[in-house]
């Protein structure tokens, strides 16, 4: 079966005290739980100034 990596840029919005870490981790999580994702992790963020 044909493996594919596939890189993709998320933006989100959160709460000053929510750690962008534990929102990627969540995804990540998600990823892996509903789409059959062999790994999912987070390589790097940036904030975004307003």
């Amino acid at each position: 079966m044909p493996r594919t990596n596939l890189f993709l840029k998320v933006e989100v919005e959160h709460e000053p005290e929510e750690r962008p870490e534990r929102i990627a981790a969540e995804m990540c999580r998600q990823l892996m739980k509903l789409y059959g994702v062999r790994s999912a992790e987070l390589s790097n963020f940036a904030v975004a100034e307003e």
